[in-house]
Parts: structure tokens; C-alpha cells; sequence
């Protein structure tokens, strides 16, 4: 269900942070320097490593066009770079001097935080680059920060172990001891979490810690309700320290990386244990889901940030799929035939379809004769019933095909894709179609006939998700 694809080996220190935008990988390092790798084959930018930092860089985070990128560091500043040239934008400065250990932009990015080791938390406009508030926490230095879904309020860690939640105009609505030796990270699940009261939205939060344990709180804000922060659960699994965790883009699962050296990924719906993950040779102290495709980015003492890709696109996703019936007439089971049959008032037929192994595709090849010499029909009304259903389903296919749009189509197979995949070359396949073009052409590109720079083929999950709903419309 996942695998390792990729290993960047290009920091000479300890890799500290790693973060996706939709296009790229940033990860910053202990020995000064951000790099840019593009997702299409890891392959570094051609204007990184960006430079400007003097001492340690801790964190780096995109902005939600992923056309900015912050990375803040020990020497005081919180620098703003345009990831398409690599040029400076803005070098935002702690008023206080102090090393900046974290720095997240809001989801809208109008706004960006960053907290330094004096435990002072500055709020910058990202658009004029101006300090807008600056507040701090009464002891130890701030490591960890995210905002809220809908930005309406975010949350800072500290080495004392202190969660301080903040509004948007930088007023303190409340702060609780959750890690007894401190904080090291947190993360917001962009699902809300549901059941709450009408125009009451709530929101998981993970918090990790020098305490080895992860916690997982329910949190609910409005100007008019007030404040809740509410402790649900601890997810074990680690035997040291947890030094980072983040959720994947859907909320579905969890990643957090130790000191202990293995990752371990969760189902945030049972807070079972999906996956540990043990190639890191030091302590993990940074993760990343991609916000687009099922990849995930785990960083690491040993200098190296690994690449995962899941061959799912979630438990949760793989649970549905594994309940619902396919799409497509001729992709049906016997078990679907046979549903088919109950939903069309035709049950009696059942037994003799199941007999005779008729599934999707032997369906719709069913004729008048077959349906009174093999499957033994004698009622005529019967067989002109079941000929009348089954012309229903071949006009419904074709109607389907005449009407899907070109970016839903495979260009070898020229059919709707079912798993599209991103090779390379930037364009969407068929996942088996391509893999067979890989296995039996020259490293190739179906489209430009160059050669491919790489062979990892990505889950495209947004081309899927828009096929999905492309056919829930036009099913209906």
C-alpha cells in the first residue's frame, strides 16, 4: 500500500523541515540552505539551493498558490522567496532578534506567522510584508504553529509544553499544559470533524511531543459561542520522542516521525497503525503529505529525505470503493449482475445468471438466442424484459462515451481513465496502460515521444476525484 520511490540525498546536515505545494518539494536543513525539487521527477530546480540564511534554517512552509515560499532560521529572519526564479521577496526580521523556529502561512495567505525561541509570535501581512501583531507566551520558546481551516484562528506550541490558541487579531482565547516536557509540533486535519451544532464547526488537531506520546483534541471557535478545547485521545506507537506529525490532505490519516527513528502513518477514523516505516538511520524530524497526490515526505538527522507513494488513495477512499458498484457496465462482478437483477425486479433470474457466471461484460453480450438456448428462458415476456434492460445499459454506455471530456480520456487506451496516473512528461494516463508501455516500449512518452526523465508514475488523486464526480452526474 506504500513504497518507497525516491531518496534526495543533497543536504550536508540534518534536514529539518519538508513541505509540498501542489508542483514542488522545499526542504530546509541545519546546513543553511533551502532546496526546490519539482514533483514530476524530483529532479532539483535549476535556481536552488536558495541561499540567504547565515545559520540554521528550521522551517519552510508554501504559500496556498504555492507561487511563495517562508523559511525561517536561527539567525532572526523569516525570508519570503519566489519559488519560480528563487529571488528574495521580503526578509521579515524578529523584532526581538531571536532565532524563528517556525513560521506558517494562514490558508488564505494573506497573513504568516513565526515564533521564535524568546516565545514571541508575530503575526506579518504577506501581501505589504508588515508586522500586523506581535504577542508572546509566557515561558519557553515557541517550535510548533498551524492555523485552523478556516483561519479564523491558529495555534502555537512551546518547549514547556504549552498550547496557546490565538485569533485572528492575535488575542490570546486560551492555553493548557498538553506535553509535560514540551511541544515539539502540531497539525490541523482540514476535515471538520462532524456533529457539532448547527453553525458550530469543529476541528481535529494533533499535538506531539518530548513525552513520546501524540494527542488528538476536538476544537470549536465562533465570535459569538466562544472557545472549546477539548483532549480525545492519545495514538500510540513510538518509544521516544515524537518529534513531528501532520495529517494528509483529506484528513484521513496521520504521519508522525521520533526520535526512535521510524514513521508510523495512522487511520485518523479507527487510530489503528497502517504503516511503520523504518528506512531512516537517524531521528525523523520532519513530515509532509503532498496536498494533490497520495506522496509523503519524511526527513531525517541522516542528512536524506525519503519519498513514499500509496498505492490507494486512502483507507477511508478504499473502504467506499470497496462498497460501492463500478462505474461501468462491463466492469461489473456476477455479484453486481446480480444486484442488477433484484433492483429490476428480476430476481428469479438470479440463480440461473449465477449458474452460468454471467458478469459485466457476458451481460452485455446476452442475445435473444443465447438468453433461450443457453441460460434455458422460456418466458418470452421474460427475455424481452431482460433484452429491453439490457439495451438500456448499452445505450447509457454509449451516451457516457460520446459525452466524456478529452481530459478524462487515456491517450492510449483512448477510454475513460479509472486510475490516472502522472508520468514524467506531465501528462495523465491509465496507470495499467502506461505501466505496459513502460514494460514493453523504450523509455518513451506516449505524447512526445521524448525520452521520459523518470519512470515513477504519481497518482493523479484530483483528475480522479473529477472523474468521480463527472460520473455521479451523469449516472444519475
Amino acid at each position: 500500500m506504500v513504497k518507497l520511490i525516491h531518496t534526495l540525498a543533497d543536504h550536508d546536515d540534518d534536514v529539518n523541515c519538508c513541505a509540498f505545494s501542489s508542483s514542488l518539494l522545499a526542504t530546509c536543513s541545519l546546513d543553511k540552505t533551502v532546496r526546490l525539487y519539482s514533483l514530476s521527477d524530483f529532479s532539483e530546480l535549476p535556481h536552488s539551493p536558495l541561499t540567504f540564511h547565515t545559520y540554521t534554517v528550521h522551517c519552510c512552509c508554501f504559500s496556498a498558490s504555492g507561487h511563495i515560499l517562508a523559511s525561517c532560521s536561527t539567525d532572526g529572519t523569516t525570508v519570503l522567496w519566489d519559488t519560480q526564479n528563487g529571488q528574495t521577496l521580503a526578509v521579515l526580521e524578529q523584532p526581538s532578534g531571536s532565532p524563528v523556529r517556525v513560521c506558517r502561512f494562514s490558508p488564505d495567505s494573506t497573513c504568516l506567522v513565526s515564533g521564535a525561541a524568546d516565545g514571541t509570535v508575530v503575526l506579518w501581512n504577506a501581501q505589504s510584508y508588515k508586522l500586523y501583531r506581535c504577542a508572546s507566551v509566557k515561558d519557553g520558546s515557541l517550535v510548533a504553529c498551524a492555523f485552523s481551516p478556516n483561519g479564523n484562528f491558529f495555534v502555537t506550541g512551546s518547549s514547556c509544553g504549552d498550547l496557546t490558541v490565538w485569533d485572528d487579531k492575535m488575542r490570546c482565547l486560551h492555553s493548557e499544559k498538553a506535553h509535560d516536557l514540551g511541544i515539539t509540533c502540531c497539525d490541523f486535519s482540514s476535515q471538520p470533524v462532524s456533529g457539532g451544532e448547527q453553525g458550530l464547526q469543529f476541528f481535529r488537531l494533533a499535538s506531539c511531543g518530548q513525552d513520546c506520546q501524540i494527542k488528538i483534541w476536538v476544537i470549536s471557535f465562533t465570535h459569538t459561542l466562544g472557545f472549546e478545547l477539548k483532549y480525545k485521545s492519545i495514538l500510540s506507537g513510538h518509544c521516544a520522542p515524537v518529534l513531528t506529525c501532520a495529517f494528509s490532505h483529506d484528513g484521513q490519516m496521520l504521519v508522525s516521525g521520533s526520535v526512535d527513528k521510524s514513521v508510523i502513518v495512522y487511520d485518523t477514523n479507527t487510530e489503528d497503525i497502517l504503516h511503520t516505516l523504518t528506512q531512516h538511520t537517524r531521528y525523523v524530524t520532519t513530515c509532509a503529505f503532498a496536498p494533490n497526490i497520495l506522496l509523503l515526505a519524511t526527513g531525517s538527522m541522516d542528512k536524506t529525505v525519503n519519498i513514499w507513494q500509496f498505492d490507494l488513495e486512502t483507507p477511508c477512499q478504499a473502504r467506499i470503493a470497496e462498497d460501492q458498484p463500478k462505474q461501468f457496465t462491463e466492469d461489473w462482478s456476477e455479484d453486481d449482475v446480480s444486484n442488477w437483477l433484484c433492483a429490476q425486479g428480476l430476481k428469479d433470474l438470479v440463480g440461473i445468471f449465477k449458474m452460468n457466471n454471467i458478469d459485466g461484460r457476458e451481460l452485455l453480450n446476452l442475445t435473444k438466442e443465447s438468453l433461450a438456448d443457453d441460460l434455458k428462458i422460456e418466458s418470452l415476456g421474460l427475455r424481452s424484459k431482460v433484452l429491453r434492460k439490457i439495451e438500456e445499459l448499452r445505450t447509457k454506455m454509449k451516451t457516457l462515451s460520446s459525452e466524456i471530456p478529452d481530459e478524462f480520456i487515456c491517450p492510449i487506451t483512448r477510454e475513460l481513465m479509472k486510475d490516472p496516473v502522472i508520468a514524467s512528461d506531465g501528462y495523465s494516463y491509465e496507470k495499467e496502460a502506461m505501466e505496459n508501455w513502460i514494460s514493453k516500449k523504450k523509455r518513451t512518452s506516449p505524447m512526445t515521444n521524448l525520452v521520459l526523465p523518470s519512470v515513477v508514475l504519481i497518482p493523479n488523486r484530483t483528475l480522479k476525484m473529477a472523474i468521480d464526480r463527472w460520473l455521479e452526474t451523469h449516472q444519475k
